[in-house]
């Protein structure tokens, strides 16, 4: 998306580029190309980067150790950090439960926890969906007890992404079964080190491992870990889900990809001629690249409401739904372009002398298809995300 950067923002631009240029190592930024995986060793060290030039919470107030940057700034920022290939950064601590903690937690919980998310000292991970509560979230039967100076936990979340590296979860459970579904419901952090929590991995289409079960036994959770007023978790986790929402449409990542296919279609023949003058793929392309500018637009409106203090509204909802559906396309017009190379798993590469027309390894290809198929569903299924916005809009008609 083309933007009117004044003298202010451009030399911010070069600021943030020679910033990449100095401290992204090379062989970090491949293995986020070439969609290798990155270690949590890996994610650490572009956190503790970040940190330490006070550029890892943007959207974060300054009061509480954030940059406080604009939507522009944040645009410019994000976009260059992904056309350079660095890693993007977890969102779980900074982007999810930072803003729920600055606007719900109590002062004691701001203190303590929000500098430990800057630090690194805690890798948070998220403990919603459960095995009968995905889409429809309030029907999670996970239980809290009141247990004196504690709550006891038991239940089970699913779908817990790099819970394996994680030391503390943030959790939806039920603190009232007599209520309605959303109701009774709060939001607690729990201690991954607690005696009664068990991890287990869950091996994906890709052959990765990226998410997880969590399993929650007589966990005993201190009652200073509740966030706001016991029962009232559904407030708090619908805020949460619009900034997650929000960060899953991934506009910079998307502009990246768009660029890589562009070159590796430059590159790739098709009857004689490169594939991005095939009439048919060129525009599929084209298409691509005009969502993403009307999806830009969008992105930075609601950024631009962020930055005020405002929640984000049923705009996310439109923003998860249009960019999760532009980066599956990325990822399938890039598997089309390499070709029949990218048919592998990454451990059933073939054995082939032909070379890749971008370097891309074949099996990377497949498991970034694959693994991207997962977009639409998690953090609010699109179809959910449609009803959402399709019943706002009929009460604002009213």
């Amino acid at each position: 998306m083309d933007l009117s950067f004044n003298e202010e923002d451009l030399a911010f631009r070069a600021e943030v580029q020679d910033f990449i240029a100095q401290k992204l190592p090379a062989e970090l930024a491949d293995k986020v190309r070439l969609n290798k995986g990155l270690s949590k060793a890996d994610h650490d060290f572009w956190h503790a980067q970040l940190n330490e030039k006070g550029w890892l919470a943007p959207n974060w107030p300054k009061r509480f150790g954030g940059a406080e940057w604009g939507a522009v700034r944040r645009h410019i920022f994000e976009e260059e950090c992904a056309l350079a290939f660095a890693p993007r950064i977890v969102p779980f601590g900074l982007a999810m439960l930072g803003p729920v903690l600055q606007k719900f937690g109590s002062q004691e919980q701001q203190d303590y926890w929000l500098p430990r998310i800057l630090n690194g000292d805690d890798w948070w991970c998220q403990g919603y969906s459960e095995p009968g509560a995905g889409s429809d979230l309030a029907a999670l039967k996970t239980r809290a007890v009141r247990d004196g100076d504690h709550y006891v936990v038991n239940g089970q979340k699913t779908w817990t992404t790099l819970g394996q590296h994680a030391n503390m979860i943030f959790c939806l459970v039920r603190t009232d079964v007599e209520a309605k579904k959303q109701e009774g419901i709060s939001f607690l952090l729990i201690d991954m080190d607690s005696p009664g929590v068990e991890v287990r991995p869950i091996t994906l289409i890709d052959g990765g491992v990226e998410v997880n079960e969590v399993w929650l036994t007589d966990v005993r959770v201190p009652v200073e870990n509740l966030v706001g007023e016991e029962n009232k978790g559904w407030t708090y986790a619908k805020y949460l889900l619009t900034h997650e929402r929000t960060n899953i449409a991934g506009v910079g990542y998307s502009r990246a990809g768009l660029d890589n296919v562009k070159r590796i279609a430059g590159r790739a023949m098709s009857g004689g001629r490169p594939l991005i003058e095939n009439p048919h793929f060129a525009a599929r392309v084209a298409q691509v690249e005009i969502d993403l500018m009307a999806m830009s637009t969008t992105n930075l409106r609601i950024i631009s409401k962020a930055a005020a203090g405002q929640a984000p509204g049923i705009e996310s909802s439109l923003l998860k739904i249009k960019g999760t559906q532009i980066r599956q396309e990325i990822t399938d017009l890039t598997r089309r372009a390499v070709g029949p190379q990218a048919l592998p798993f990454v451990s059933e590469e073939v054995e082939s002398n032909t070379p890749l027309p971008d370097a891309f390894d074949a099996g990377a290809v497949a498991a970034s298809y694959f693994n991207n198929r997962k977009l639409s569903i998690f953090g609010g299924s699109n179809e959910i995300q449609r009803e959402i916005y399709a019943k706002q809009m009929m009460r604002d008609a009213k």
